[in-house]
């Protein structure tokens, strides 16, 4: 990563209270973090509320914006919201390597007091690939409309024809030998 220090808060110096950092991600952010090469045109904006407090910090990423995928359903592109809030907590302690070791909590994560810095480039990427709707389908009313791939669709119901075909064929295939006592 090119820009590595953007995505470093210097935590040491605010205030107590809570403090707003915006960041705007776009697909060079992603293909540097390995991320899937389906995903084309991310364009993610991500505002970072970092409520401080003495021995804790707590993150609040909401996470917004548009990308482009490939169907589930028909494998054309479509074009997919981004939103989603997370939260995040994080403990300063002296034993941080520890106690992240032992913590079972996703959402707890502990710091060195003795650190200044904190890195959040990797909760952005992992919050913004976490707010990717988990079904990439067309909606029913754009379901094939022109945007869809018509082929992949008529395959997908003579494919499905045959699965029923072949279940009712087999679902009363055992009943057949009760049908002579």
């Amino acid at each position: 990563m090119a820009n590595r220090r953007a995505f470093e808060i210097a935590f040491v110096g605010l205030k107590p209270g809570i403090h707003e950092f915006n960041y705007d991600l776009n697909d060079q952010f992603f293909i540097d973090k390995g991320a899937e090469d389906d995903l084309t045109n991310m364009s993610a904006n991500v505002k970072l509320l970092l409520e401080k407090n003495s021995g804790f910090m707590l993150l609040k990423f909401e996470v917004g914006g548009k990308t482009v995928l490939s169907c589930d359903r028909c494998g054309n592109p479509i074009k997919m919201d981004l939103w989603d809030e997370f939260k995040m907590l994080v403990k300063l302690v002296d034993n941080a390597e520890e106690m992240n070791i032992q913590e079972e909590d996703p959402d707890v994560f502990y710091l060195s007091r003795t650190e200044s810095h904190i890195d959040v480039s990797n909760w952005l990427y992992e919050f913004v690939m976490l707010s990717i709707p988990m079904q990439r389908m067309c909606s029913r009313e754009e379901m094939g409309g022109p945007q869809c791939n018509n082929e992949v669709l008529e395959k997908l119901k003579e494919m499905e024809a045959k699965t029923m075909e072949h279940n009712a064929n087999t679902l009363w295939k055992g009943l057949d030998k009760f049908k002579d006592n």
